[in-house]
């Protein structure tokens, strides 16, 4: 399940970490309009986003090496799109 997808540059989000992922649950939320006149905000929107996501892939995994999971999977979209990601990620259960 997907949720609070609003624009191009979210559902590519989702599209990324449900081929990278295979999440039992994602909600991919753009923030951006909470960052208004903030640095990273440049007025096109789609720049700060939270990822709310459950994996298998994520069972015995660290925080932190979850958290590199999903960064893989965005690759260049952190590089060049996206501004801020915030990183919810669980293992079913959790």
């Amino acid at each position: 399940m997907t949720a609070h997808l609003t624009g191009p540059i979210a559902q590519e989000i989702a599209q990324r970490l449900h081929a990278a992922l295979a999440p039992e649950s994602l909600q991919v939320i753009d923030d951006s309009d909470k960052h208004r006149g903030h640095a990273g905000h440049d007025g096109r929107g789609e720049s700060h986003f939270t990822v709310d996501i459950v994996a298998e892939r994520f069972r015995g995994l660290s925080r932190v090496a979850r958290q590199r999971a999903v960064n893989s999977a965005l690759g260049d979209l952190l590089r060049e799109r996206v501004h801020a990601l915030a990183i919810k990620a669980r293992a079913p259960g959790e």
